[in-house]
């Protein structure tokens, strides 16, 4: 007989029993004596017999699984949140499915309808670049399927969302290097209908504001910040009519990508050009010479994520009130953005 195969019925006709007594003992009820239980485990491990939990959860119209999207699994800060994510859930006795956009709105639809199709009881998110209008969400608010959005803000209404103060982030980094001495600093920003990168732009400017240094459109480059985009922002940095001394860049990835070209164009970091991130991924810290960052705190951002979507998990649907949590990044001074030692 296949393991998979395995029924009650066949424990059952095995042991000459009525299958409900089968069924009353694998789910530990009172009405089935010790010896009787321990006769029909033994012989359901005998025969490899395997608990359809999914069909079980069905019944229950509850599956303890959550589903989680990130645009890249491959960044530090989403398999951080992951987890944190993960560790909650598993403390929960819930189930987590792992899926990631890459940065794809198309994809991202897909996966979303996915999720709903395998009964998930919540999904946590984080939308894709692409992602700009929030239809194939429909479906989850029909079906009362709780959303909790974290790291990108989008304008879904009665959302929940776990969010970083990237304003603070993005100021504390830019006050750095002013204070550091630097005065033409270039900021690497990503897509621009991203709030994030916007709230990473205004931390920006509102730096440059303290410090009565006026703000220069040509100074703001735009990417999607990946590492080859570095390469290229940075070629760009060193054809710009102002003498550079400073680069803010709205993630880690671009600015390790900036820091390896300049370094091979002959450029000492921090000496000539004073270079600060923004995420604190793991290479970070071992790059030549370290690179200082703010660090995003994607573990807590994928606990306080889990939690609030298990909050909204144990309350009717009728009964939710939106949440929103603000997490408070810090700055991680290392040795790229030391000028003044």
């Amino acid at each position: 007989m296949e393991n998979n195969t395995i029924t009650i019925h066949d424990i059952a006709k095995a042991l000459a029993i009525n299958s409900s007594t089968v069924s009353r003992a694998l789910n530990n009820s009172d009405r089935v004596s010790l010896k009787t239980k321990k006769k029909i485990l033994d012989k359901a491990n005998e025969l490899g017999y395997q608990r359809n939990l999914l069909a079980s959860n069905l019944r229950r119209n509850k599956t303890n699984t959550i589903g989680v999207i990130v645009p890249r699994i491959s960044r530090y800060f989403f398999s951080s949140a992951i987890s944190g994510i993960e560790k909650t859930a598993f403390d929960k006795g819930y189930n987590v499915i792992i899926c990631q956009s890459l940065e794809q709105l198309e994809r991202e639809e897909n996966l979303i309808n996915t999720l709903a199709a395998n009964r998930v009881d919540g999904i946590i998110i984080s939308v894709s670049m692409e992602t700009l209008n929030y239809d194939h969400f429909d479906g989850l608010k029909k079906n009362g399927t709780p959303i909790v959005i974290f790291d990108r803000h989008c304008d879904l209404p009665d959302r929940n969302n776990v969010l970083l103060d990237d304003f603070v982030g993005a100021f504390e980094a830019t006050n750095h290097l002013i204070e550091q001495g630097c005065k033409n600093i270039v900021h690497f920003s990503g897509p621009k209908n991203l709030n994030v990168y916007r709230n990473r732009l205004k931390g920006y400017k509102a730096a440059l504001e303290k410090h009565e240094i006026p703000f220069r459109e040509n100074l703001v480059l735009n990417s999607r910040l990946m590492q080859e985009d570095g390469t290229k922002l940075a070629e760009k940095v060193l054809r710009l009519p102002e003498s550079i001394d400073g680069i803010f860049s709205a993630n880690d990835v671009a600015a390790i990508g900036a820091m390896q070209y300049l370094k091979k164009k002959g450029i000492q970091i921090p000496k000539d050009i004073a270079i600060v991130g923004f995420s604190n991924g793991p290479t970070s810290a071992v790059m030549d010479p370290p690179l200082s960052t703010i660090d995003q705190s994607g573990g807590e951002m994928g606990e306080l994520s889990a939690n609030l979507l298990f909050e909204h998990l144990n309350v009717e649907s009728v009964k939710r009130e939106p949440k929103t949590i603000i997490v408070k990044p810090s700055l991680l001074v290392r040795e790229s953005s030391k000028k003044r030692g």
